[in-house]
């Protein structure tokens, strides 16, 4: 019996990493040479995804959105972490991922929500954009309207807490302004502050997480990929809130605390 050789090599292309026996490279470089203690992890973490290395003001901004959307707090996505720390202290990796799990439409993926809004309205006047702010509340107050008219909310417009601004909005716009990339995006939700109380009868505040995503989107990031950039950034806070969790536990309080004020009702089976 002759056995014949498969002369096919498998072959799995990637442009991110690889490996041999004495090297380590990601992204053309040599890991250990030129990116280890050359690079930090937000420049790195734009790079991975755009397939670029960022500017300096790039990095900036990317990396005031991480510092922005890393911690609020005892949100459901903390408790969530820390409840799950308590039930299975020995995964950390099980407190993490409860904890990302919940980035959802009302907390985390505001920013993805946003950022794609913004693209979409833009994309439907990518010929013609605005060029005064007399042109872009113009074309805010059409967006807040068709949005209203199908009955949806406007991704990044309102916060339970600051009724009155989110502090973290005017900041980030600030910091894009300075490094010159305060482009569509941002501006086009500015515009949408502006124009909320006309097109819905009350002026509501330009929320940080939709802020986020409008510069997000001004950099040139993938809009499907931005709560994922949301999350990157919730995963330094989260273990952060199990690191104090380990400290000073709260978790079995909260558990607790809703056991024992537990109250039975009859369903309803009507």
């Amino acid at each position: 019996m002759t056995i014949t050789a498969n002369t096919h090599e498998l072959n799995f292309p990637t442009s991110l990493g690889t490996s041999t026996a004495t090297e380590i490279r990601l992204l053309g470089q040599d890991l250990a040479s030129d990116l280890m203690g050359k690079v930090g992890f937000g420049e790195l973490a734009f790079w991975l995804v755009a397939m670029r290395r960022p500017t300096s003001g790039e990095v900036r901004v990317f990396e005031s959105v991480l510092v922005a959307l890393a911690d609020h707090g005892f949100t459901p996505t903390a408790i969530a972490a820390r409840l799950t720390y308590l039930s299975a202290p020995d995964s950390i990796q099980g407190a993490m991922a409860a904890g990302l799990l919940g980035g959802g439409s009302r907390f985390l993926g505001v920013t993805e929500d946003c950022g794609k809004f913004l693209a979409n309205v833009l994309a439907a006047h990518e010929s013609a954009l605005p060029e005064t702010d007399d042109q872009w509340d113009e074309l805010a107050l059409e967006a807040i309207t068709a949005q209203r008219a199908q009955g949806r909310f406007v991704p990044g417009l309102g916060h339970p807490n600051h009724k009155d601004g989110d502090p973290r909005t005017p900041v980030l716009i600030g910091i894009a302004e300075e490094e010159g990339l305060r482009g569509p995006h941002l501006r086009l939700f500015e515009a949408i502050g502006r124009m909320s109380e006309k097109a819905l009868g009350r002026k509501l505040p330009l929320n940080g997480a939709g802020v986020c995503g409008a510069a997000l989107a001004d950099l040139g990031l993938p809009t499907d990929l931005l709560r994922g950039f949301a999350l990157l950034a919730r995963a330094a806070g989260l273990l952060g809130q199990i690191a104090e969790e380990r400290r000073n536990p709260i978790a079995n309080d909260i558990y607790m605390t809703v056991d024992r004020n537990a109250a039975y009702v009859t369903p309803d089976n009507d």
